[in-house]
C-alpha cells in the first residue's frame, strides 16, 4: 500500500547540543576530528568514520584543564550524534602519556582553598565521564603512554582499550591529596579482584601495560618501539610468567641489573604507533559489520554495570572533593605544583601524621612545617 498521502519531512535535523567552539589545536585543547573507516584491504569507505577525541596538552602528560573538560565533553556529544559515525577513539598527542589527570597546577594555583569553584569543576568532570558511559557508539581508548590518577578514571569509563605496551596504569590521588572517587573506586572492582583494587587504588604504584592485560583490565598490548625496522617490546618490562614468593607473576619490571641496558636499547629505537592504529582500525571495521543498535544496546547494557555504582556515588563524591580542596588537597597540590622550586613532589607525611597526632590545627603553621622548602 502506497503512503506517499502522509506528509512528510525528509530535511535531516541538526542533533548536536554543542558546537566546535570547544575545539582547538593549540595546546592545551581538545582536538576533534573524523577518519575514514577502512574495509580489510586498508581502503576507505565512501559514508563512515571514526570520530577521534585528542587530548591535546603533551608538555603537561596531556593533563585536562577545565577548558580541556568542555572539549571532551563537546566531542563525545558531537561524535554520538554524528550519523554516519561508526565509533569513537579517546586518544592523546604525543608518545609519553595518554592522561596523567587533572591539571595539578590549574588545581593548586586556581581551585586549591576555593572549594565552591572546585565544586563546579567537579561537575564538569562528572559530565565528562558521563558523556563517555553516555555516548552512542562505542568507545575505544588509544593508550599512548601513561593513564594515571584521573587519567585512568577516565579510561576506565570507556569500552575497549588498545594499549601501546610502553604505557602504564594507576592511581595517585592518596599520595597527592585527593581520592581516586572519580570513577576509579566504582570502576576498579569490575575490572579487577578486590583485593587488587583495593591495592591499586591506594598503593600508586603504576602498573605496566603487559600486567594490567595479564589482570583482564585491558584489551589488547602492541609494541611501538622500532629498530632496524623490527618491533621491540618494551625492554623495562618482563613479558615472561615466573614465580616469585610464590605467586605467579606476569608483567613486572625488569631487575635493577637489567634496566641500563634496557635504557640504552629504548634510546637505539623510534617510537611508532602503526600496528596500535592498525588493531584500532581492525576494531572500527568490526563495528562497522555488525547491526548498530544490536551492538549499542549490548554496549550499554554492560556498561549499566560500571553506571550504577557510578551514577550512586558522584554526586556525594563531588560534595567531598569540594570540601578536600580546604584540607589535605591544598597541601597534597601545592607540593606537587612546586615540586621544581622545593625538589621534593609530596608533603612530609609522617611529620603530618605527628603534628595530627598531637591536634594541630589545619592552618598555614602546620603547611610550613609539611611542606619541602624551595632549594638553595
Amino acid at each position: 500500500m502506497a503512503l506517499d498521502w502522509m506528509p512528510r519531512d525528509n530535511t535531516l535535523k541538526d542533533h548536536e547540543l554543542i558546537g566546535r567552539e570547544h575545539f582547538g589545536t593549540e595546546a592545551p585543547s581538545v582536538i576533534y576530528e573524523e577518519r575514514p573507516v577502512v574495509d580489510e584491504a586498508g581502503k576507505p569507505v565512501d559514508g563512515l568514520a571514526s570520530a577521534w577525541i585528542w587530548l591535546n596538552n603533551p608538555a603537561q602528560y596531556n593533563s585536562y584543564t577545565n577548558d580541556m573538560v568542555k572539549g571532551v565533553i563537546a566531542g563525545f556529544q558531537r561524535a554520538s550524534s554524528s550519523r554516519h559515525v561508526v565509533a569513537t577513539v579517546f586518544a592523546a598527542v604525543g608518545d609519553k602519556a595518554w592522561c596523567s589527570g587533572g591539571n595539578t597546577a590549574e588545581y593548586a594555583a586556581y581551585y586549591s582553598r576555593r572549594p565552591h569553584e572546585y565544586g563546579d569543576y567537579i561537575d564538569l568532570f562528572n559530565r565528562m565521564v558521563d558523556a563517555i558511559l553516555e555516548c552512542r557508539k562505542p568507545v575505544i581508548c588509544r593508550v599512548n603512554g601513561m593513564r594515571v590518577a584521573g587519567g585512568q578514571e577516565i579510561g576506565m569509563a570507556t569500552d575497549i582499550t588498545i594499549s601501546s605496551d610502553m604505557a602504564n596504569y594507576g592511581q595517585a590521588g592518596p599520595k597527592h591529596g585527593s581520592a581516586p572517587v572519580g570513577g576509579s573506586t566504582d570502576f576498579l572492582p569490575w575490572f579487577l579482584s578486590m583485593e587488587d583494587a583495593i591495592y591499586n587504588c591506594v598503593s600508586c604504584e603504576l602498573w605496566s601495560a603487559y600486567k594490567m592485560k595479564y589482570k583482564g583490565m585491558i584489551s589488547k598490548v602492541l609494541p611501538v618501539l622500532k629498530r632496524n625496522g623490527e618491533w621491540v617490546r618494551n625492554p623495562l618490562v618482563r613479558t615472561d610468567t615466573y614465580v616469585e614468593d610464590g605467586e605467579i607473576v606476569y608483567g613486572e619490571p625488569v631487575g635493577a641489573d637489567r634496566q641500563a641496558a634496557a635504557r640504552e636499547l629504548i634510546a637505539q629505537c623510534t617510537t611508532d604507533f602503526e600496528l596500535v592504529d592498525k588493531e584500532i582500525d581492525r576494531l572500527v571495521w568490526r563495528f562497522a559489520n555488525l547491526f548498530p543498535n544490536c551492538l549499542q544496546t549490548s554496549i550499554d547494557s554492560i556498561r549499566a554495570k560500571k553506571r550504577f555504582f557510578w551514577d550512586a556515588t558522584k554526586s556525594m563524591n563531588r560534595h567531598w572533593l569540594q570540601a578536600n580542596m580546604n584540607n589535605e588537597a591544598w597541601l597534597g597540590f601545592n607540593a606537587f605544583n612546586t615540586k621544581k622550586i622545593t625538589g621534593k613532589d609530596v608533603i612530609d607525611f609522617i611529620k603530618f601524621r605527628q603534628l595530627l597526632a598531637q591536634g594541630h590545627p589545619f592552618d598555614e603553621a602546620l603547611a610550613e612545617q609539611v611542606i619541602a622548602k624551595p632549594k638553595s
